[in-house]
Formats: structure tokens, C-alpha cells, sequence
């Protein structure tokens, strides 16, 4: 009613009101109306951003291959895809996006900035970035290029230690990782470090199945939509290396579906987890089309590990904190995950 009623004043008496475009503050009082609930993911499509961003990519894309999110009103880059344009352009996690194109990203929504970023391949973007551990920020242009949607690689060392790192979770995600399991048997592996560090995430559906592959039985997470019902995921029958000894890695960047994974693996003791607190985005969001073609971007839910652990606002605490030293040129995170496992296989031998 308080919308109809200004609508009605401003048509009335407003000194320029033959020149009001209904369209124009048709979207402002959406955009307005998602700003005020204090969601940070909420966001307005028009209709040829909706189009874009709900995309069949089917493999790749075209952009700078880094993943963004907003935290305290603030467009974060959570990880940047190994060799991507953004990686090699100098873009690291934790980098605050200040502009895009010379246009301030302040009250921007997340999927607005997204869909700026996004473009065709050799085309270019110029990003105003406030690195990490920086006070000034500096203009970095950036070519975009097809970036492809590779989930995964394997490595495997001469003492039977596989390190699987894992970089989003995608349709594709599970396929890879039986095809990097049987690696891993294939070289007689022992021990298995899971490297998540830097993993933004990805689909639920993914995860899942991932975390199957580890896990013989029980819950992988639960759910709480905003009616308070619960939805429950479960272990599937993937089932192909639940008695493997394993390691995860996390760090401050490990988001989302990796959350939910690392708070799997750490509810069912599969798995000691080690690094630090995990960046603590574990909402559900959805994408809803309008009937003009626009569409909304909202959460609808929150994720919860096994034992109920909150993972919105909160991340993943490991069993074992250690930190990367700054300006250390040695891993470690990595080098410890290794003691760890050399330790257990001693033990089961």
C-alpha cells in the first residue's frame, strides 16, 4: 500500500512527472526492497542478465575463471581458477573488488557484479582490486578467456601419499574423481591429503555424491528452508574408498560445498581436517524468474553439517590449526598433512 501511495504522489505532483519511467522505479523499488533484507546474496536480474546467468555452460565459460561473493557489503574474491585470467593477472583470494569498468561496486549486488565481470573471451574488464595485505588499490585490466570447468587433479608421491585437490564441485565433478580414485589405487596409494583450500564450492547435488565416495552410511548435511523444514541429504551408495586414511586441507576461502564436505568427513571422524576456519557460506539461494523475464536471487535455506553445526556466518573450525606463515614460500599446511598420514599408515601396516 505505501508503494501504490508514493507511486500515486510522484504521478501527481512530482515536478517532473512527465518524464517518469515506470520501468526505471519499477526495478529501483525491487532492487530496494532486496537491499533491506540484510541478505547478502539477494539480487535483481533484468531479463537479459537472468538469460545469462541461468546458462547451460555445459563444460566452460566465458569470463575471468574467479569466484566472487559479498561479505559486509563488500564484493570478495574468493578463489581465482587455477590458470585462469584472473590468477595470472595478479588476482588472489581474499582481494576486495572496489570498482568495475571505473564504476564503484558500493551497494552493487553480488550477481550485478558477476554479470559485469562475466564477458567474451578476449574482451576486457578493468577491476580495481585491494589486495589482501595491501592499504592501496591498484587497476588491474584483465583479458577474458573460455575458462574451463576441470574439477580436479591428483598427484601422487613415490611413498603412496595422493594429493587430490579439489577446485569447485560441478556436474562433472563425481566422474573425475572415480577416474582420480583409480589413479590413486592404480599407483598402490596409502594415504590421501583432500585439498580444499581455495574451493569455492558449487552444487549441492555434487557434494554429495563427492562425500559419498568416502562415507558408507549417515547424513551428508541437512538443511533448514524458512518455513523451518528440514531436508535431509544422505550418503548415496558411491562407496568406492571409505578405509583410505585421509587428510583435509582447508583454508579462510574453503566455501560452501566445501564446507559442507570438510563438515562431513569431520562429523563421521573419516577424516582429520587441518588449516583454518573455513569462510562460512553455507546458505541455500535461489534463482526465480519473474514473469517480464527478470528475476530474483535470494536464499531460501541454511546448511548444517551432520552433528548441526551451523555453517552460515560460522565456518568449519579443523581439528588442527595451523596457519600459512605470511610471505612463507613453504606449505606448511601441506607438509604437516603428510606427518599426519605417514603416521597412520605406520600404524595400519
Amino acid at each position: 500500500d505505501r508503494l501504490g501511495e508514493v507511486w500515486n504522489l510522484l504521478q501527481q505532483e512530482h515536478v517532473d512527472r512527465e518524464t517518469i519511467n515506470a520501468d526505471v522505479l519499477s526495478e529501483g523499488a525491487v532492487k530496494g526492497l532486496l537491499q533491506a533484507l540484510d541478505d547478502p546474496y539477494a539480487s535483481y536480474l533484468n531479463a537479459e542478465l537472468f538469460k545469462m546467468e541461468s546458462a547451460d555452460y555445459q563444460g566452460f565459460f566465458e569470463g575471468i575463471g574467479a569466484q566472487v561473493t559479498m561479505r559486509d557489503g563488500q564484493l570478495i574474491i574468493i578463489a581465482p581458477m587455477p590458470g585462469s585470467p584472473a590468477e595470472n593477472s595478479g588476482i588472489k583470494p581474499g582481494d576486495q573488488i572496489m570498482a568495475i569498468n571505473g564504476k564503484s561496486t558500493e551497494n552493487i549486488t553480488l550477481l550485478e557484479a558477476v554479470s559485469t565481470i562475466r564477458g567474451k573471451k578476449g574482451t576486457n574488464v578493468d577491476l580495481l582490486i585491494l589486495h589482501i595485505d595491501a592499504t592501496k588499490s591498484v587497476n588491474i585490466i584483465v583479458t577474458r578467456g573460455v575458462i574451463p570447468l576441470a574439477s580436479l587433479k591428483i598427484t601422487m608421491s613415490k611413498g603412496g601419499i595422493g594429493h587430490l585437490q579439489i577446485f569447485n564441485f560441478g556436474d562433472k565433478t563425481n566422474e573425475e574423481l572415480h577416474e582420480a580414485l583409480e589413479t590413486f589405487h592404480d599407483s598402490e596409494g596409502r594415504g590421501l591429503i583432500l585439498d580444499l583450500r581455495n574451493n569455492p564450492g558449487g552444487m549441492l547435488h555434487s557434494v554429495v555424491d563427492v562425500a559419498s565416495n568416502f562415507l558408507d552410511k549417515g547424513l551428508v548435511l541437512y538443511e533448514i528452508d524458512g518455513q523451518g523444514n528440514r531436508n535431509d541429504w544422505e550418503v548415496n551408495n558411491q562407496a568406492r574408498s571409505v578405509d583410505i586414511p585421509m587428510v583435509v586441507l582447508v583454508n579462510e576461502f574453503s566455501a560452501s560445498a566445501s564446507e559442507v564436505l570438510t563438515g562431513a568427513l569431520m562429523d563421521h571422524k573419516r577424516a582429520k581436517v587441518l588449516g583454518v576456519t573455513t569462510f562460512g557460506k553455507g546458505s541455500v539461494n535461489t534463482l526465480r524468474q519473474l514473469s517480464d523475464g527478470s528475476g530474483l536471487y535470494f536464499t531460501i535455506g541454511r546448511w548444517y553439517t551432520p552433528l548441526g553445526t551451523l555453517i552460515e556466518g560460522e565456518g568449519v573450525t579443523p581439528d588442527i590449526l595451523i596457519e600459512i606463515p605470511a610471505g612463507s614460500t613453504v606449505d606448511v599446511q601441506l607438509q604437516k598433512a603428510i606427518e599426519i598420514l605417514d603416521s597412520v599408515i605406520m600404524q595400519v601396516r
